[in-house]
């Protein structure tokens, strides 16, 4: 957790997810957490809202039409704000191996869908220390 460089009571979180139920979903439960959420449904919707919220947690959908959530990633990284984000993979693979593009986006962790409540709140607390 060493790039959580930006400490704050109040995380600024960006969900993005094309399937709408489970990012407003998500969003829903980071807002009773205390997080100031944005929601993405796209690869592209999620660069333009980074630019204005400048997250500090990114929980990205892997499996994306168009921008997938490795491209968006890798976009996301060269932001100013990008390298210093936590850039959680959030996919329904629950394979063995993790895809190779999750590591090489430079995504800080791999969660399977759903996200576990305990995982989110070790990340979350990791932002507020």
């Amino acid at each position: 957790m060493d790039q959580l460089l930006l400490h704050e009571p109040t995380p600024r979180v960006l969900v993005v997810d094309d399937n709408v139920d489970a990012a407003d979903i998500l969003a829903t439960l980071l807002s009773v957490f205390d997080c100031t959420v944005q929601v993405a449904y796209s690869g592209s919707e999620a660069l333009a809202l980074g630019e204005a919220l400048r997250p500090q947690l990114v929980i990205l959908d892997f499996d994306m039409p168009g921008m997938d959530g490795c491209e968006a990633a890798r976009r996301m990284r060269e932001q100013s704000w990008g390298p210093h984000a936590c850039i959680v993979a959030l996919t329904a693979w629950s394979g063995g191996d993790i895809p190779c593009c999750i590591v090489e986006a430079g995504m800080d962790y791999h969660f399977t869908k759903p996200m576990r409540v305990d995982a989110l709140v070790d990340i979350l607390a990791a932002l507020r220390a």
